[in-house]
C-alpha cells in the first residue's frame, strides 16, 4: 500500500463533510419542526416561543436582509446586546450567510468596543437602544447599525429611542432570498473575546464545525435528551450559553429557555414554569439557589458545574455533573462519568475526542500528586477553536508546535488519573464568571501619574468569588494616597468594563518576591484577603 499524507485541514473538514450550522437548523426544522426550540422569558414583557421551523425561517429572513446590505462570506458583524431573541436569531443568520458574528460583553466601555470593532473589522452592528450611542461612538466607520425596539423586553427611554438608527426589523427580508452557498464546516462562524494574561482581549474564532462538534458530543456529556429543557441565563456573549447550552440543545432537538440575565428571584419560578431539566451552575447561581430556598420537588435533573461535589447533589436535589472547559476548547473537554465514583473536588477525566497532559514548569510531565499546567489537544477548528483572530503572538503562546493548548490552569494529578484544580495562572482572574487580565488592568493603572509599580491580584468576594484589587508602589513616597487611590479607581472605571476595574487600591513599600525575583502574586492574594471586604 502506498504511503499517503492527508492534508490536516482537509482531514479536519472531513469530520462534518456536507454539513454546517444552516444545515443543522434546517435538519431540525424538517424533522422536529413543531417542537419548541427557543423560549424567550423576559423580566417584564411577554414570553415568546419559536419552534424549530419558526426559528429556521426567522434566521433565513434576517440572512436575506444581511445579504441585501452587502454582507458576504467572511464579513464580521458586531452583536452588542444583552440576552435577547434578536441576538440569537442574528447570530444564526450570520452563519447562514457565511459571515462571522462578533458577540461582545455589554459591560464594556466605548474604548473596549472600539477595539472589538477595529480588531475584527466589523462591517455593521446589531445592538439595543441602551447601547446605541456607545456603539455609534465606538464604531464611527461602521457601515450600518440596527437597533432592537426594546432592551431585552424592557421599554427603552425616549432618550434611548432618539438614536436615529434603523430598527432591527429592517434586517428582515424575504426568506426565499436568503443566500445559498456551498457548505464549508471549517468556515468561521463566531468570535468571542476572552481575557487571559495579555493586555488586550483575544478574539477566539469558532467555526461551523465547532458548533457541530458541540452539538454532537455535549448532549452525551450532560445527559441531555430531546424533550429536555436547558435554562440559559448567563450571557450569550460567553461560551457557556452559546455552546454548553444552545449547541447542546440543537444537538438533540431539545429546548432552551433564554432569560435577559440571571435573576435570583425568578430562578426557581422559571424552572417550575417550563419544566427546566438542565442548568449551568457557577458560584453565584448556587448561592442564589440556596438563598431562595430549594423546593421540595423541582424538575432540574442536571446541574453542570466545574467540580465533583456530592454534597451539592444532595443539597440541590439534582445530579451535579463536573465539566471543565474554556472558550478556546469549545465544550466540556474534561468531565465525570455517571457510572464511576470520583474523589470530592476532582474534575473528572479527559473526554473522548481530547487528549490531556499536565506539564511542570521545567517542561516535564507531572507525576502523581505533582502540580502542573493543564494542556489539552484536540482538532483545530473542530473540537478546539480555530485560532485567535489577527493575533500571531497569542496563537504562538497558546498552542505548542504539535497542537497542545496551554490552558493556564494549574492542576494536580491523582493516582487514579483524576485531576484536581489548584489555581489559575498568576495573571488571570475570574470575576463573577468573567475573565479578567491582570496585565490589562495594570496597564490602565500605569496611566495615572506617580505610579512606581503596580500588581493586580484577586481578592476573595462573597458573591462574585473574587474581584480585582491593585497593590501600588508610589514613585514619590510622600504622595497623597487617598488622592492617588481615587485617581486610579476613576481611570479604571472610565477605561475598563466595571467587572475589570479594581475594587480597592492598597499601597505597599515593596512587593514580595518568589523564585528568580518575580513578584509573588500568591503572597499578594493572601495579603489582600487580610483587608476588609470590598
Amino acid at each position: 500500500m502506498t504511503d499517503t499524507t492527508i492534508d490536516p485541514a482537509a482531514a479536519a473538514a472531513y469530520h462534518f463533510e456536507g454539513q454546517d450550522i444552516g444545515w443543522l437548523l434546517d435538519h431540525r426544522a424538517e424533522h422536529r419542526g413543531d417542537h419548541p426550540f427557543l423560549i424567550w422569558e423576559p423580566k417584564g414583557g411577554t414570553p415568546r416561543t419559536w419552534t424549530y421551523a419558526e426559528f429556521a425561517e426567522a434566521t433565513k429572513r434576517v440572512a436575506a436582509g444581511l445579504h441585501a446590505r452587502g454582507v458576504q462570506v467572511g464579513d464580521m458583524v458586531l452583536i452588542h446586546a444583552e440576552n435577547c431573541p434578536e441576538a440569537v436569531i442574528a447570530w444564526y443568520a450570520c452563519a447562514r450567510v457565511g459571515a462571522v458574528a462578533v458577540t461582545t460583553n455589554t459591560r464594556s466601555v466605548a474604548s473596549e468596543v472600539n477595539y472589538f470593532i477595529t480588531h475584527t473589522g466589523c462591517v455593521g452592528a446589531i445592538t439595543q437602544p441602551k447601547y446605541a450611542a456607545l456603539v455609534a461612538e465606538a464604531g464611527p466607520d461602521l457601515g450600518w447599525i440596527v437597533v432592537t425596539d426594546d432592551n431585552s423586553g424592557v421599554p427603552a427611554s425616549d432618550d434611548e429611542l432618539a438614536h436615529g438608527r434603523e430598527s432591527f426589523s429592517s434586517l428582515e427580508g424575504d426568506s426565499a432570498e436568503a443566500p445559498v452557498r456551498d457548505r464549508d464546516p471549517m468556515l468561521p462562524a463566531g468570535i468571542l473575546f476572552t481575557s487571559g494574561t495579555t493586555s488586550k482581549p483575544k478574539a477566539v474564532v469558532h467555526t461551523h464545525a465547532n458548533a457541530l462538534w458541540a452539538a454532537k458530543v455535549n448532549p452525551v456529556n450532560i445527559d441531555l435528551q430531546p424533550d429536555d429543557v436547558y435554562l440559559a441565563s448567563l450571557p450569550f456573549f460567553h461560551v457557556n450559553t452559546q455552546s454548553w447550552a444552545i449547541w447542546s440543545v440543537l444537538g438533540v432537538g431539545a429546548t432552551v429557555v433564554l432569560q435577559p440575565k440571571f435573576s435570583a428571584s425568578r430562578f426557581w419560578p422559571v424552572i417550575e414554569d417550563y419544566g427546566v431539566t438542565h442548568i449551568s451552575l457557577i458560584p453565584f447561581v448556587i448561592k442564589a439557589a440556596f438563598e431562595q430556598g430549594i423546593p421540595e420537588s423541582h424538575t432540574v435533573r442536571v446541574g453542570v458545574f466545574g467540580l465533583i461535589m456530592p454534597v451539592l447533589d444532595e443539597m440541590l436535589k439534582m445530579r451535579v455533573i463536573a465539566a471543565y472547559g474554556m472558550t478556546e476548547l469549545v465544550t466540556h473537554c474534561i468531565h465525570d462519568d455517571p457510572n464511576e465514583t470520583y474523589p470530592d473536588l476532582a474534575m473528572g477525566r479527559v473526554a473522548p475526542g481530547y487528549e490531556m497532559l499536565i506539564v511542570k514548569e521545567d517542561g516535564s510531565l507531572a507525576g502523581v500528586d505533582e502540580m502542573g499546567e493543564l494542556w489539552i489537544r484536540g482538532v483545530r477548528g473542530v473540537s478546539v477553536c480555530l485560532e485567535y483572530f489577527g493575533n500571531d503572538e497569542a496563537n504562538e503562546k497558546f498552542w505548542t508546535a504539535d497542537g497542545w493548548a496551554r490552558t493556564g490552569d494549574i492542576v494536580r494529578l491523582l493516582e487514579d488519573g483524576n485531576i484536581v484544580y489548584c489555581d489559575r495562572d498568576k495573571d488571570a482572574l475570574k470575576v463573577g464568571g468573567e475573565n479578567v487580565s491582570a496585565r490589562e488592568v495594570e496597564d490602565c493603572v500605569r496611566t495615572v501619574p506617580g505610579i512606581g509599580d503596580v500588581a493586580v491580584v484577586a481578592k476573595s468576594h462573597e458573591m462574585l468569588d473574587m474581584v480585582a484589587v491593585a497593590f501600588v508602589i508610589k514613585a514619590d513616597p510622600n504622595a497623597d494616597e487617598a488622592a492617588m487611590s481615587e485617581e486610579i479607581l476613576t481611570a479604571c472605571r472610565a477605561n475598563l468594563a466595571d467587572f475589570k476595574a479594581p475594587r480597592a487600591v492598597y499601597f505597599i513599600d515593596e512587593f514580595p518576591t518568589a523564585e528568580l525575583g518575580k513578584i509573588s502574586k500568591k503572597d499578594l492574594r493572601e495579603l489582600a484577603d487580610t483587608y476588609p471586604a470590598v
